[in-house]
C-alpha cells in the first residue's frame, strides 16, 4: 500500500510538472514525457492487459474459411445447417460436450440438437435441470478441465439468472489470474423478435456492459451462428452466441464442409451499397432493415446496410466509418433499450473511430420501446423497431438536408 501510494504520488508530481511546462522545450521535459509513456505502459501491462486471451489461439487469429456450397446445395431450415454442423463438431472434437435445459432428449427445443443425444450418448448431449447459475458453473468447471462444453441458456432473457457467475467468474476470469488460467466456454443462447412478455427479449445494454471479456456474437442466421461456433471451438475464448428466435425456420442454403468453416469476429458485412445513409444493425433486426430499404429504395432514397456481426470485438478494421465518409449520414437500429446497445454501436463509431468528423447531419438511433415486448403480433410491431420507424428516422435525415427534394411526411 505504501509503495502503491508512493507512485501515485510521484506520478500526479510529474503530471503536474508536465502541465505546468507545457509551453517549454526542453530536453529534460522530453525525458519526462518518455518516462511518464513508458510508466503508462507498464501499468497496462501490470493492470489492463490479458481483458481477452492474447495466445495466438484468441478467436481473432482463427484462420477465416467460407463456407463451401455444392452445385446442388439444397435450402433447408436454419434449425437443421445447425443440427448438421453441432453433429459435425461433435465428431471432430471428441472433447465437446453440449447441456442445458431440454438440449438432451429432446434435442432442444428448436431443435438444433436433434437425434444427437441418441448418436452420441448423455454424458455429450445432456439435459440440466432449471437453475442457469449452475448451467454456467459446470460449463466453466469442464472448460477449466480441457473439456470444451456448450451450454445453453434456453431463451437470452434468462441469462440474468447466471450474471453473477457469468461476470464474477468466466469473464474476468483471463484477466483476474493475467492469463494464466482460462475456461474457454461457449454460451450458446436465443433471443430478440418473437412475440412474448419473457421470451422475446433484447438485453444487449446489461450484456455488453456485465460481460467485458467474453466475446459476443449476434449472428442474423444460422449459418453465421455455425460459423462463429466452428472458430470459437478453435479458440480459448470464453463466448457469447446469441441465435436470433425468429430464424431456425428461415431457409438458408446447406453448406458442405460443416464444422470447418470459420468466420471471422469483429468484421462487419455490408449487405446492401448505398449512397445516402449508412444503416448499422445486427440480428433479427437485419431484416427488418431489409424490409425498410425497400420502402426507401421506392422513395429514392439509396441505404446502405451493415451487419455488425459481433459486438464484442465491434469493426476492428473500421469499415462502418469507411461508409460513413460516403454517406454522411448514419442511423444505428436494434430492439434493445434506449441508450442501450444503439449507444454502444454509435460510441464506437463516432468516437472510437472518429467518424464524428464525416457527418452531414445527427447521428440518430431506432430502438425498442423501455418495456417488456407487449403480447401478440400488435404489441411486438409497437413494442420495437419495426421498418416504419427506421423508414421515417432515415428520411428525416433526408428531409434535413433537402427539404424540398423530401418534403415533411407528416
Amino acid at each position: 500500500m505504501i509503495q502503491m501510494n508512493w507512485i501515485e504520488s510521484n506520478n500526479n508530481c510529474r503530471k503536474k510538472c508536465l502541465r505546468l511546462t507545457i509551453n517549454y522545450k526542453s530536453d529534460e521535459r522530453n525525458s519526462l514525457v518518455q518516462w511518464m509513456q513508458a510508466l503508462e505502459q507498464n501499468m497496462h501491462n501490470r493492470y489492463e492487459s490479458h481483458l481477452y486471451s492474447e495466445t495466438e489461439n484468441n478467436a481473432l487469429k482463427i484462420k477465416s474459411i467460407a463456407p463451401v456450397y455444392s452445385d446442388n446445395a439444397v435450402m433447408m431450415d436454419g434449425r437443421e445447417i445447425l443440427q448438421a454442423n453441432f453433429d459435425a463438431l461433435l465428431n471432430m472434437y471428441p472433447e465437446m460436450l453440449a447441456f442445458g435445459e431440454d438440449v438432451g432428449k429432446i434435442g432442444g427445443v428448436n431443435q438444433t440438437y436433434a437425434g444427437l443425444q441418441q448418436k452420441y450418448g448423455e454424458l455429450r448431449v445432456q439435459d440440466t435441470g432449471i437453475r442457469e447459475a449452475t448451467i454456467i458453473g459446470q460449463g466453466i468447471g469442464l472448460a477449466l478441465r480441457g473439456l470444451r462444453p456448450i451450454a445453453e441458456i434456453q431463451y437470452l432473457d434468462y441469462l440474468a439468472y447466471a450474471i453473477n457467475v457469468l461476470t464474477d467468474d468466466l469473464a474476468c476470469l483471463s484477466y483476474r489470474t493475467k492469463g494464466f488460467q482460462k475456461a474457454p466456454l461457449i454460451v450458446s443462447s436465443r433471443g430478440h423478435r418473437l412475440e412474448g412478455v419473457w421470451h422475446s427479449g433484447s438485453p444487449m445494454q446489461f450484456i455488453l456492459g456485465a460481460l467485458r471479456g467474453m466475446y459476443i456474437l449476434v449472428p442474423r442466421d444460422m449459418t453465421t451462428a455455425a460459423g462463429f461456433y466452428n472458430t470459437l471451438m478453435k479458440s480459448d475464448n470464453p463466448a457469447l452466441i446469441i441465435e436470433c428466435l425468429n430464424g431456425y425456420r428461415l431457409k438458408e442454403k446447406m453448406p458442405s464442409n460443416l464444422g470447418e468453416f470459420c468466420l471471422p469476429l469483429g468484421i462487419p458485412e455490408v449487405l446492401m451499397d448505398g449512397d445516402d445513409v449508412t444503416i448499422v444493425t445486427y440480428g433479427s433486426c437485419i431484416r427488418v432493415a431489409m424490409d425498410s430499404q425497400k420502402q426507401l429504395s421506392e422513395m429514392g432514397i439509396s441505404v446502405e446496410l451493415i451487419d455488425v456481426q459481433t459486438q464484442i470485438p465491434f469493426d476492428i478494421n473500421h469499415l462502418i466509418c469507411k461508409s460513413l465518409q460516403k454517406t454522411n449520414r448514419i442511423i444505428f437500429v436494434d430492439e434493445d433499450v434506449e441508450g442501450g446497445a444503439t449507444a454502444y454501436m454509435m460510441q464506437q463509431v463516432l468516437e472510437v473511430q472518429n467518424g464524428y468528423q464525416y457527418l452531414d447531419a445527427p447521428p440518430l438511433t431506432v430502438s425498442a420501446n423501455d418495456h417488456r415486448p407487449a403480447y401478440g403480433s400488435d404489441g411486438d410491431y409497437f413494442s420495437k423497431s419495426n421498418a416504419e420507424k427506421i423508414t421515417e428516422a432515415v428520411y428525416s435525415l433526408m428531409h434535413q438536408s433537402n427539404p424540398a427534394q423530401y418534403p415533411k411526411l407528416y
